[in-house]
């Protein structure tokens, strides 16, 4: 790892001046706000599949693992819970008789198109005082990071 040199000038330590500290941060804001204007009841990571199988009826859970980038058994356990709650159904594939599909029910097509604008209502309150730029941009150096 590089040192500093020795004329450097010295880096604010305090705890705002380190990236994971202000994704922590940036998270709990989410969360906050998610529970305010969204859900109390549906957590993001759960709209995230809903979204998903709105995009894509008929995925497995193996492509909501890849689409979301969670491991199997946090997948099995959303899907599982969405599945109690009435929004998801698990199908066999015809091509398949031993996988999977999934598929949103009416109700949790209903719950997506309700979602929804609440959840860009959340983008907006994070992002509001970025410029369209500013937040592309942002998403842009996230995905870069996560890669």
């Amino acid at each position: 790892m590089d040192q500093p040199s020795s004329d450097a000038p010295l880096l604010d330590t305090g705890p705002d001046a380190y990236t994971g500290f202000l994704i922590r941060r940036a998270q709990q804001a989410h969360v906050a706000a998610w529970q305010r204007q969204v859900s109390s009841e549906i957590s993001s990571v759960q709209f995230g599949v809903l979204s998903t199988l709105a995009a894509r009826p008929g995925a497995s859970q193996r492509d909501l693992q890849d689409a979301l980038d969670l491991d199997r058994s946090t997948i099995a356990d959303l899907v599982g819970r969405l599945e109690r709650h009435g929004l998801v159904e698990r199908v066999r594939a015809d091509e398949d008789r031993r996988r999977n599909v999934l598929h949103l029910t009416e109700q949790g097509r209903t719950a997506h198109e309700t979602l929804r604008p609440r959840v860009d209502l959340v983008e907006t309150t994070l992002t509001g005082r970025l410029t369209t730029a500013e937040r592309d941009r942002l998403q842009e150096l996230l995905r870069r990071v996560l890669a």
